[in-house]
């Protein structure tokens, strides 16, 4: 029999700074609440003016007895280091850029409950809105050159059952004809998302607005998350870049073929770039001097968490590359440097995420030799980054040589900006220059709240699992832990199911909120997960119910041996694939844990293949479908209703009603089975929530519930 071994802090594949951490050396008299969490404030991406002096960035805030969240825009000048508040206002101002002059902002902002096009100084004087258009803007996007831009909304290209049938004005009913009937938390109603072009001066529209999707029952951005960020413009203006699938019903429900496409604005051409991927292509990127457009992109169709690779595609051949093949590290988000000389990508990685810096020459070096990220060889990229955090909002601004340096003609620095998180706190607005490895935090937007806390700390240890492969885990403490005490323990079931547990900080799912609540957290990045290679990542699909599971449960075995944890008070707790693994754990944990909660997670994967609406999804993890001969073996072996005779510990269960993801049915079918069984069990139910639970007086209502089930059956 293997002996379970917890190994030393891991320490990744590049050196870190540290593992084990405090956010703070202050001790207060507080520890995380529910209601604080909805105190605290957050950040969102940075856009810079046309010189590089002044950065905008939002700031989110939430007003919990109004059950509402709002955001403000401020105003950060670099020359100084003053930070002003432009905006407090009753609603929120969203999507907000420069204009190419730096002379306005421009931004969304709601009039009679629907987004217009606003603009202000960069002083807040002048304000103004600019668009009254019918149901409103879903984003947009101003030209470099000022002459255009481009704005999102729906266009109605089917008509609606009372168009059809005028007489029944009072039905309610809808008929369909195909699938993608419904997806995320929303109906098709017979609308899509189109993008339209339109003349601009001195920020302000002027002529008729064109669609550049005429008639095309497709949308872009990409939905269900798809925004404004994902459309982008050539540096001239003269050409607009934006993603669609352009297939819809059936076809669209069982395939992840999204393209490129390029719509010349003189001409109205429109062609796709991207028709030889059959996989996703999103996100597109100009390098600012037009030479090169980058992207992420997925190389099989139907798989969703294919290799995110970062393409980039000389914009005069139209030849294309791949730059982080070589990492075998999927990438999430792009920045160019303002000389267009490197590329910057932020990658997943051991458990945190770290920004890379990749040189790009002409032609551009590709490593063909496989090196990965501890390689010794000469590479055409560095790691920027070493922190054990999350990193995102990439964005980089010039900074320009000074007088007695210009002689030299060196070249010119730049700061690279982004938003930094771990689990024990949210993001600030921070950056460093790309000559200096000193980082700078330019936001304090939660200061004089942690400074009155008492702080929980997390460290990552290696545990081995059944096949003597390693799992990094995270274990978070209690404030004013006790190594001479024990403690209950959470198993935390990460979700996705390929998405990796890293330094993000939820107003859900809260490490903090969990351990300054007096509980042990146990977090493992366990097979199928994204940041430790994409055999890593991709071992999962097909094997649900094996490897995954067997790394959960020897991770639990291992832990249980630490003096502080208490082996007879544990409960495993997780949402979707995280919920599907906790009712999985139900039926095969052997008494290991006393007590369960599952959110919106997968209980029947027979009955989910036909519930959810990317069918993409199931078919490929499953390898199949129920009715295929032979049967997959996902279905016989790895449904959680198979084992449910076996469960016998109580069960916390909590499902949203606007959920298509993972359909409230799947919740419903779990509670019956645990209340026809005589388990302890509870449900929650949201009939505003989808997937996730968004609303603030609704996520409070969600961990009292959650710390009264495990108070009630652990303590």
């Amino acid at each position: 029999m293997n002996i379970h071994k917890i190994t030393k802090p891991y320490m990744g594949i590049l050196p870190l700074l540290m593992w084990s951490l405090t956010l703070s050396s202050v001790q207060g008299q507080r520890t995380l609440n529910e209601e604080m969490l909805w105190d605290l404030k957050t950040p969102s991406a940075p856009k810079a003016d046309i010189n590089g002096n002044k950065i905008l960035y939002g700031v989110r805030s939430t007003i919990l007895d109004q059950n509402k969240s709002q955001t403000d825009l401020m105003l950060l000048d670099l020359n100084t280091g003053k930070t002003t508040s432009l905006t407090q206002t009753p609603s929120s101002e969203v999507d907000y850029q420069w204009s190419n002059d730096g002379a306005w902002i421009a931004f969304l902002y709601p009039v009679n409950g629907a987004m217009q096009l606003h603009r202000m100084r960069p002083d807040g004087s002048g304000r103004e809105a600019l668009t009254q258009l019918e149901g409103g803007i879903d984003g947009f996007g101003l030209s470099p050159s000022g002459k255009h831009w481009f704005y999102i909304r729906k266009v109605r290209l089917e008509p609606t059952m009372h168009d059809r049938y005028p007489s029944l004005s009072k039905s309610t009913g809808q008929v369909f004809d195909q699938l993608m009937h419904r997806h995320w938390d929303s109906w098709h109603d017979g609308t899509y998302s189109h993008v339209f072009v339109q003349g601009m001066s001195d920020a302000r529209p002027v002529g008729e607005a064109k669609d550049i999707m005429p008639d095309e029952p497709w949308h872009s951005p990409l939905p269900p998350m798809g925004s404004s960020s994902e459309i982008v413009w050539s540096p001239s203006g003269q050409t607009l870049v934006y993603p669609a699938k352009k297939m819809k019903g059936n076809e669209a429900a069982v395939s992840t073929n999204s393209d490129l496409y390029a719509y010349d604005v003189p001409t109205g051409l429109t062609v796709n770039l991207t028709s030889s991927n059959p996989g996703y292509d999103t996100d597109p990127q100009f390098s600012p001097d037009g030479q090169y457009l980058s992207w992420l992109s997925m190389a099989r169709d139907g798989y969703e968490a294919d290799l995110n690779r970062v393409a980039l595609m000389n914009w005069n051949t139209r030849q294309t590359t791949y730059l982080n093949t070589e990492l075998d590290r999927s990438a999430y988000e792009m920045s160019w440097s303002p000389d267009a000389k490197t590329l910057y990508y932020a990658v997943y990685h051991g458990g945190f995420t770290q920004i890379i810096a990749h040189s790009l020459q002409s032609p551009v070096q590709v490593q063909r030799s496989k090196p990965t990220m501890n390689s010794t060889a000469v590479l055409p990229w560095t790691v920027i980054t070493l922190d054990t955090a999350q990193y995102s909002g990439l964005m980089t601004v010039a900074v320009p040589p000074s007088k007695s340096s210009k002689k030299s003609s060196p070249q010119a620095d730049h700061w690279i900006f982004y938003l930094k998180s771990t689990m024990l706190r949210p993001s600030e607005l921070c950056g460093r220059l790309r000559s200096s490895l000193a980082e700078k935090t330019f936001s304090s937007c939660n200061d004089s709240l942690y400074q009155n806390l008492r702080l929980a700390r997390f460290e990552s240890r290696n545990i081995l699992s059944s096949d003597g492969q390693t799992v990094q885990t995270y274990i978070v403490y209690p404030p004013d832990f006790d190594p001479l005490k024990s403690y209950p323990t959470l198993l935390y079931c990460q979700g996705g199911p390929q998405s990796m547990i890293g330094q993000s900080f939820s107003t859900r799912w809260n490490f903090h909120l969990m351990a300054a609540k007096g509980y042990i957290v146990v977090a493992p990045n366990r097979r199928g997960l994204p940041g430790f290679g994409q055999a890593w990542n991709e071992q999962i699909s097909g094997d649900w119910g094996g490897q995954a599971m067997k790394d959960m449960l020897w991770v639990t075995d291992s832990v249980k041996k630490l003096p502080f944890v208490d082996a007879g008070r544990m409960a495993a707790v997780g949402a979707s694939f995280g919920g599907y693994t906790v009712y999985w754990l139900a039926g095969n944990h052997d008494g290991r844990f006393k007590s369960f909660i599952a959110h919106c997670g997968v209980y029947n994967l027979e009955s989910m293949f036909g519930q959810t609406e990317e069918i993409f999804f199931s078919q490929w993890d499953m390898k199949g479908r129920p009715w295929d001969r032979p049967k997959p073996n996902s279905y016989n072996w790895y449904s959680p209703h198979r084992y449910v005779h076996q469960w016998n510990a109580p069960i916390l269960i909590i499902h949203n009603e606007k959920d298509y993801r993972v359909p409230l049915a799947q919740g419903l079918e779990a509670y019956t089975a645990a209340q026809l069984r005589g388990i302890k069990t509870r449900m929650l139910y949201f009939p505003d929530e989808n997937h996730w639970v968004i609303k603030p007086q609704n996520s409070v209502l969600w961990q009292k519930v959650f710390f009264g089930w495990l108070d009630e059956t652990l303590r």
